[in-house]
């Protein structure tokens, strides 16, 4: 950072973001509900709704300019559920030339200190709010989110994923000193004196690979969780959602530039069909550090073979809802009806297995049978969704193939209770749109084969009659143990059953979730109180967001002179 421009735009920079830093460290540490990032779409201006659409379709059809070094041709085809083609070429990167450059910056981004990396940060974020509108367009047609979902998962709540990343990286650089005067008594001799300093230094360039289904909330974690520790940032997206992580890592070399750091700490690298660059990416001696959320399968193997890199995974899940009784039944069923329907299930979080009592429950309206929970569920799953335009504003697409192949096998697997059934989305007709299924199953006989022991992702859920709530945790443990969960879910009237309930998860290190009825739900979570994930079972070896997931992206350096 050339001299003369640090101290005014510093200046500048604290002026506009240090209070949102501040109460975002604030937030960290109380855990209390705080956004600053508008989740109503009219809060952005009455013309940013046109703006963002005019925006995203004057992409169609052009070259992505990113001006980074190395840039030896052009890639792209994203096609979106929803049907049209994006029509984006993306500069396709030598990562001989690319890397290299990536790393001439490093210096002077270390150099400028925790708090001016976090200012950078927030204000590359601050640009990417300002453009919600555009954004959500983008990850709507890479994801087959509906808008509003888009909107909202793809725009604000990205954002305070992101800004959590960064609360967190300042507050973990900055728990040690920047310097320090160190004076040892020696009775009667003069005292040894010391002048230390100590520096946050990076550990190197951060590979970010990408997910389909959420590119951005998934992926602001370890972006700016690296960039804000020192790291250059080497974004690698899905091929099915390139352009969300394409505007993202646009507005960040803008800002780097525009505050006099090398835009080059953050670069795309964009891969042509078939080329599966990821791996190769991730066992350079260049990448010190990776984010990856995706397969089980993928997400091990880089576990076991980027040994030169610092992992961070999320990886599949098995979620579970265990249902001993309830004393509001309708809001349970409606709880877990909006819960398997939103985005059509697509989410790491939702969930999948419900556990119920082969004997029934206990309810305010009287003992209910297990074939009266499960159709009172499918009932109002199909109410939810009854009406094909509020169904297709809770569905969205499904992703890609692979989702509905899963679906249509789905129904082979056991008796249906709720059969999937095919939505037309008029303003989108080649838009893949199914409403969920739900499956019974018995788990009275071990089955190590059962597929309620593994993910299903997708529209996809399993009623599993247990013989009881001790077997249901009995099964809880053993799939959060073995198979691992985002989530955990349970409904009780019991104290005793929630103390059991509470104490396999926090023995397995899965995230509860008690007797949700209202209007949150056992698949959302909010950033700067609640953590998705722990990173202490299968699903994920990191949460989102703890000091941990910054806290060994950098080393403390110190160096010691004579006083």
């Amino acid at each position: 950072m050339a001299a003369e421009l640090t101290v005014p735009q510093l200046s500048a920079l604290s002026d506009r973001h240090r209070p949102t830093l501040d109460q975002a460290l604030s937030a960290i540490r109380s855990r209390a509900y705080w956004s600053p990032h508008p989740e109503h779409p009219k809060a952005y201006g009455e013309t940013a709704p046109a703006d963002g659409l005019a925006a995203f379709q004057a992409l169609s059809g052009t070259r992505f300019e990113l001006d980074q070094p190395g840039t030896d041709g052009w890639t792209g085809g994203e096609v979106s559920p929803y049907g049209p083609q994006l029509g984006v070429e993306y500069p396709h990167a030598d990562m001989d030339v690319l890397l290299p450059a990536m790393k001439a910056g490093m210096g002077a981004w270390r150099d400028a200190g925790p708090e001016a990396r976090a200012l950078v940060c927030i204000e590359i974020l601050a640009r990417i709010s300002a453009r919600t509108h555009e954004f959500a367009h983008a990850v709507m047609h890479t994801t087959g989110q509906a808008f509003m979902m888009a909107f909202q998962a793809g725009g604000p709540h990205a954002q305070d994923r992101g800004l959590e990343a960064v609360a967190y990286a300042y507050e973990e650089q900055t728990r040690v000193p920047g310097q320090a005067d160190w004076s040892k008594p020696q009775g009667k001799k003069e005292p040894l004196e010391l002048g230390k300093t100590f520096t946050a230094v990076p550990r190197g360039i951060s590979l970010m690979i990408g997910c389909n289904t959420f590119p951005t909330w998934n992926g602001y974690p370890g972006l700016f969780a690296s960039l804000a520790t020192g790291n250059p940032v080497l974004v690698k997206p899905h091929p099915r959602a390139i352009l969300p992580l394409a505007l993202t890592v646009k507005a960040a070399r803008e800002v780097l530039a525009e505050t006099g750091f090398d835009p080059n700490l953050v670069a795309l690298a964009v891969e042509r069909p078939g080329e599966g660059i990821a791996k190769t990416l991730a066992v350079r001696p260049e990448i010190k550090l990776i984010d990856y959320t995706g397969s089980t399968e993928f997400g091990d193997w880089l576990e076991a073979n980027a040994r030169q890199a610092q992992v961070y995974t999320e990886k599949a899940g098995v979620n579970t809802v265990l249902i001993d009784s309830t004393d509001n039944y309708k809001g349970m069923l409606s709880n877990l009806a909006f819960s398997l329907s939103l985005y059509s299930g697509q989410m790491c979080t939702t969930p999948q297995n419900l556990l119920i009592p082969r004997d029934g429950i206990d309810t305010e309206a009287g003992h209910k049978t297990y074939d009266e929970v499960v159709a009172d569920l499918a009932a109002s799953v199909g109410g939810l969704l009854g009406d094909d335009a509020r169904a297709n504003a809770l569905l969205g697409a499904l992703v890609n193939p692979d989702v509905k192949a899963r679906l249509e096998a789905a129904a082979a697997l056991g008796e249906v209770a709720l059969p999937s059934r095919e939505i037309v989305n008029p303003e989108f007709p080649d838009a893949v749109v199914r409403t969920p299924v739900m499956v019974k199953l018995d788990a009275g006989k071990p089955d190590p084969e059962a597929p309620y022991l593994s993910e299903c992702f997708g529209p996809v859920s399993f009623a599993v009659a247990v013989d009881s709530t001790t077997d249901a945790l009995e099964l809880l443990r053993r799939t959060v143990r073995e198979k691992g969960a985002m989530t955990v879910g349970a409904y009780t009237t019991s104290a005793d059953t929630e103390r059991a309930i509470e104490e396999v998860c926090l023995e397995e290190s899965a995230q509860l979730s008690l007797n949700l009825t209202g209007g949150v739900f056992v698949n959302q979570t909010a950033a700067f109180s609640d953590f998705h994930g722990s990173g202490g079972n299968p699903a994920a070896n990191a949460a989102l967001c703890d000091g941990a997931f910054v806290s060994n992206r950098f080393r403390v350096v110190e160096v010691r002179r004579q006083a």
